[in-house]
């Protein structure tokens, strides 16, 4: 009996969390899920679950700060009402991360699908946008995303950083400056 107990407590742990991804992931004002929607969903994980134990997880939800709205007219359904980013706000950074020179194709990328889960499917496809900005290359080197984050680091720690810097000769070739001696400075600010 004991045991019993035991998974049924933990397959409404388990309930909680599912109605809460299924409604992040899926839902916003245009695109609510009803209540028969979360029912399929949890019976395609295993778990049964009747209308009210499901209005109860709502409202441990909303009690712990998800805006869970239920809309009455066509669709109908409950869907999460606001999110720490408004879509506007989403595609503004989407664009930034496009059109900054210092971040590689891939790593825009990867920053742009970390940015897509801020928002519900539906609205992470208008993510997917297209920015053109005239003789702006982006770099192919990864290390100058996290050598960015260094410098910003030891300008808020106030430490010094230490580096060989590089240019270019006439003929296109990368030469050390100052014989590849070091560098030590204390950066105040990055442009």
């Amino acid at each position: 009996m004991k045991g019993n107990i035991m998974a049924r407590s933990s397959m409404q742990k388990k309930k909680i969390l599912l109605v809460m991804k299924e409604l992040l992931e899926k839902t916003d004002e245009s695109h609510p899920l009803s209540m028969t929607d979360l029912i399929f969903m949890l019976s395609n994980n295993g778990i049964s679950a009747e209308r009210k134990s499901i209005y109860h997880d709502i409202e441990v939800l909303r009690d712990f700060g998800i805006d869970i709205e239920n809309k009455r007219e066509k669709p109908a359904g409950y869907y999460v009402a606001s999110r720490d980013f408004e879509l506007p706000e989403l595609k503004l950074l989407v664009d930034a991360v496009q059109c900054t020179r210092f971040i590689t194709k891939k790593k825009s990328e990867e920053l742009i699908k970390k940015l897509e889960n801020l928002a519900s499917k539906s609205e992470a496809a208008q993510l997917q946008r297209q920015v053109f900005v005239v003789n702006r290359n982006k770099t192919k080197n990864e290390n100058i995303y996290y050598n960015v984050d260094k410098i910003h680091t030891a300008i808020s720690e106030n430490a010094k950083v230490r580096f060989q810097y590089y240019e270019w000769t006439v003929a296109k070739e990368m030469r050390l400056r100052r014989e590849g001696m070091f560098y030590e400075i204390s950066p105040w600010a990055l442009t």
